[in-house]
């Protein structure tokens, strides 16, 4: 198996409504079974999983939340922040403003638009550096230099694997930073156009549909049939 780990987003990707599928259980146990890392890469904050009840270590290795702000091990719950979140006043002026839902994890702290420029207005009324990401209606404010891109690079060094030696898939506009650094880019069939049109290979199914198929095609070499077969654009 040339590919020897799976770097996945969750939400309209790996999930549907919060839910994996049974056959896409199966396919990242039998992944995983052969040798196989996964890690999740994704905007939500770890603690929304306990309330979707998944269990987190039968479907990952390691766990990138907060858009790439928070590096968990899901065996031991072992955590590593990155970078500084706004200061503690932020959500709450934010919340005096008008802007509704807020939410705040370790280091991230979100909202919904159109209220992004609240979050860029108040970003600059308190000398922050802080940026703001997007994906699919979310408004994020993290770190600079915080992505899903840079969490993976910290996951990779924590399985002692490079970048290079993952597949990445995704959906959504925070997805491109995660797959430009991946060994090869994937978009399950219900992404973005912005995003289909910049990845090596799209899934003929959508959300875990694809992603089962993906690993599939990973596992049996399929995948490196298309690229020799200029399936790969």
């Amino acid at each position: 198996m040339r590919w020897k780990a799976l770097a996945t987003d969750f939400d309209g990707t790996l999930a549907e409504m919060g839910a994996i599928s049974p056959p896409t259980r199966e396919a990242i146990a039998g992944f995983r079974q052969d040798g196989g890392k996964i890690v999740l890469v994704t905007g939500r904050l770890y603690s929304d999983f306990s309330g979707l009840g998944i269990a987190l270590d039968e479907i990952a290795d390691v766990v990138i939340a907060e858009n790439g702000a928070l590096l968990v091990d899901p065996s031991d719950g072992t955590a590593f922040s990155f970078g500084e979140p706004p200061p503690p006043n932020f959500a709450s002026e934010l919340i005096r403003r008008g802007a509704s839902p807020v939410t705040v994890g370790r280091t991230i702290v979100a909202t919904i638009e159109p209220f992004e420029s609240l979050a860029l207005e108040l970003v600059r009324e308190m000398g922050l550096e802080h940026q703001i990401i997007f994906n699919k209606g979310a408004v994020m404010v993290l770190p600079p230099g915080v992505n899903k891109a840079s969490g993976l690079v910290a996951a990779a060094q924590r399985l002692g694997l490079s970048p290079s030696d993952f597949v990445g898939v995704g959906d959504g506009e925070n997805d491109h930073a995660l797959l430009q650094v991946c060994g090869l880019s994937a978009a399950v069939a219900n992404a973005l156009p912005a995003l289909i049109q910049e990845v090596r290979y799209v899934t003929t199914e959508p959300a875990g549909a694809g992603v089962t198929e993906l690993i599939a095609a990973m596992r049996s070499g399929a995948l490196d049939a298309a690229v020799d077969a200029g399936g790969i654009s």
